[in-house]
């Protein structure tokens, strides 16, 4: 007798599963690191297998970043249900799904963050007229609870919340799921309830000019933190960077063994910006209180922000790209910064136990990266005084 073996189920959502895997994959060794057999092999199928569902590792990151705007379009549309103003319940139901999602799924929020610009034109510009559209709506949304608000500053405040739910993809802290989500939608409204500052209408002041010509050290540096801005570290060559600097590419060996040597070097001078920074406001300041100081730590990372772009860079580029001894050192730097933070603002707020403050203060540096990199916000005149007050009313100082 003859017994045939069962034959092994497909899964219904291969192709999700598979999405699933790359993302973390992506997350944890960049878009670059990542081919499509460590897909494979990960997921535990053949290279041809996966071709069944995508025609290569783009159509897998479009995959994954438009479930991800499809999930926050039908979170919108169940919490709202066409109404003609939102209700207080309403706004929270909407806040509670999308950080629900943000905590359940972070790589997602990490692709968005860093790996959108390695989607294919196509997906590119749906990615963008999809997330435009749902904040669009968002805002006209808010506008009806809050009247008093102009459009773009309506706008303004639902960018600011989307990088509150993204600001768990920079850290590893975490509490339980629950608390988790309900600290991100309480720092979500404090946001949505900012007022923000008029622009006063004077112009930022110019830097002053260097006394002496910079080394040519430093010349490399700012014109290798600009390229990177703008065009991404693995698309700029070293060969460009010297060109920038008005010296021959291979000279730029003589100062720098590699791309990511000086990508490392970037990110020293931006943390060396910050804490000099911090120091300042909270030594020449002499604030009275934790709340004062946290608000000075605010001014003082929103000024080092806006200005040269080496910290800008440090947290647009993917860690990946940095050698391990730099990264170690810059992850270590950085958190003592960040735990700086942390003290003070477990001083303000005594409810709040070291990971939640953690992840409370992630949540308004995060409002402060993001906002000064998306461009359809990043050129408003009194940008600078409203992070500051965004900032404080993520921390809930203000």
């Amino acid at each position: 007798m003859n017994e045939r073996a069962p034959k092994s189920k497909r899964p219904r959502d291969r192709k999700s599963q598979l999405a699933a895997v790359a993302s973390e994959l992506f997350r944890a060794r960049g878009y670059h690191g990542v081919g499509i057999n460590d897909i494979a092999a990960a997921a535990g199928v053949t290279g041809p297998a996966l071709y069944r569902h995508f025609a290569d590792k783009q159509a897998i990151l479009g995959h994954v970043l438009l479930s991800g705007i499809e999930e926050m379009e039908t979170a919108t549309e169940g919490a709202f249900e066409l109404a003609e103003t939102p209700t207080p319940e309403q706004i929270r139901a909407l806040l509670t799904s999308l950080a629900t999602k943000s905590v359940e799924r972070r790589e997602v929020a990490a692709l968005w963050r860093w790996e959108g610009r390695h989607l294919g034109a196509e997906d590119q510009q749906a990615v963008r007229e999809r997330s435009t559209a749902m904040l669009a709506l968002w805002a006209k949304l808010l506008m009806r609870v809050r009247p008093e608000l102009a459009a773009d500053d309506a706008e303004l405040l639902c960018w600011a919340v989307l990088s509150v739910f993204g600001s768990v993809s920079v850290h590893h802290t975490s509490v339980a799921k629950r608390r988790f989500g309900q600290l991100l939608v309480d720092i979500a409204l404090r946001v949505l309830h900012t007022d923000l500052p008029e622009p006063d209408g004077e112009p930022a002041p110019e830097p002053p000019a260097p006394l002496t010509p910079p080394s040519r050290r430093e010349q490399l540096l700012t014109a290798a933190a600009e390229l990177f801005r703008k065009r991404g570290f693995t698309a700029v060559s070293m060969e460009d960077i010297g060109k920038a600097a008005g010296i021959a590419g291979p000279s730029v060996y003589r100062h720098f063994p590699s791309k990511a040597g000086l990508l490392g070097a970037i990110g020293r001078r931006a943390a060396d910006r910050l804490a000099l920074a911090a120091d300042h406001a909270l030594r020449t300041e002499a604030p009275s209180d934790e709340r004062q100081a946290l608000r000075g730590l605010a001014e003082s990372y929103v000024q080092t922000l806006t200005g040269p772009p080496e910290l800008l860079v440090s947290f647009s580029v993917d860690r990946v790209h940095i050698d391990d001894r730099d990264r170690t050192d810059l992850v270590r730097i950085q958190r003592d910064y960040v735990a700086r933070w942390v003290s003070l603002l477990e001083a303000a707020h005594p409810e709040l136990n070291q990971r939640e403050a953690k992840i409370t203060v992630h949540a308004a540096l995060t409002i402060a990266n993001d906002l000064t990199r998306t461009r359809r916000v990043s050129g408003r005149p009194g940008l600078a005084a409203e992070l500051v007050a965004l900032m404080s009313a993520a921390l809930d100082i203000a």
